[in-house]
């Protein structure tokens, strides 16, 4: 029982766990409230901002497939903007979980599953801002980078899955590690088991986009990290421990 699959399924059988449950809720709480402040203080003026750009990508496709798209660009600003407020808020949670939650879910995972395993104490919470920090400098730049590609709008739902599928690994694996690795074992199983790290962090992407079980992501997510990067150190260590 190593795998994504069934550190998802360890995930959603211990979300429920009345430890877990309050972690499900602040978070996202306070995340929601600060950017649903933000949204009804700056909602006009960002839609009419995003409606222009959407015009003006509009006039210039307009030279390659006639069409006019005046009367729609207001009404597809206002769904861009809802689409990027989902991974705003939930990646916002997950940073307030990472800071302030993560300790009581890797002991949770940890008292259950892997008892016997050795905390090698590798990260701190110096550590963990710095990992942060570089997950929201990194979302920034693929959002910079990517942005000519989000005025195109069959585009729309894929690009902030695709780059929160990055920062959500990012954010969630350093702290799920931090107590039990050293710092060699971390960048061992960052590097080797990358591509399943991000096929998690999409799945919290999608997840987050689901009506009720949405607002759950990120602690059940967190959950299926912790599991899935225990067992693949134990994996690790059991691999080179002396006599085999």
């Amino acid at each position: 029982m190593t795998g994504v699959g069934a550190s998802l399924l360890f995930a959603f059988a211990n979300a429920i766990h009345p430890r877990m449950l309050w972690l499900m809720l602040w978070p996202v709480l306070i995340a929601m409230a600060a950017w649903g402040s933000l949204a009804v203080v700056f909602w006009g003026q960002a839609a009419l901002w995003v409606a222009e750009l959407i015009r003006q990508w509009a006039e210039y496709a307009a030279f390659i497939l006639p069409w006019d798209a005046s009367g729609v660009a207001l009404f597809a600003a206002k769904a861009l903007i809802l689409l990027l407020l989902v991974p705003l808020i939930q990646l916002t949670a997950l940073l307030i979980l990472g800071m302030f939650g993560m300790q009581a879910m890797v002991d949770h995972v940890a008292t259950r599953s892997f008892a016997q395993l050795e905390r090698r104490g590798g990260g701190g919470f110096a550590g963990s801002l710095w990992n942060g920090l570089v997950a929201i400098i990194g979302l920034v730049l693929l959002g910079l980078v990517s942005l000519p590609l989000w005025l195109i709008p069959p585009l729309w739902p894929v690009l902030p899955i695709a780059i929160l599928g990055w920062v959500n690994q990012r954010v969630l694996r350093y702290d799920a590690l931090a107590e039990h690795a050293d710092a060699g074992e971390m960048r061992k199983i960052f590097d080797r088991r990358r591509g399943a790290l991000y096929l998690l962090g999409v799945g919290l992407a999608l997840v987050a986009y689901v009506p009720i079980v949405g607002f759950f992501a990120p602690v059940l997510v967190g959950l299926a990290f912790i599991h899935y990067l225990l067992a693949q150190l134990a994996l690790m260590r059991n691999a080179t421990a002396p006599g085999r």
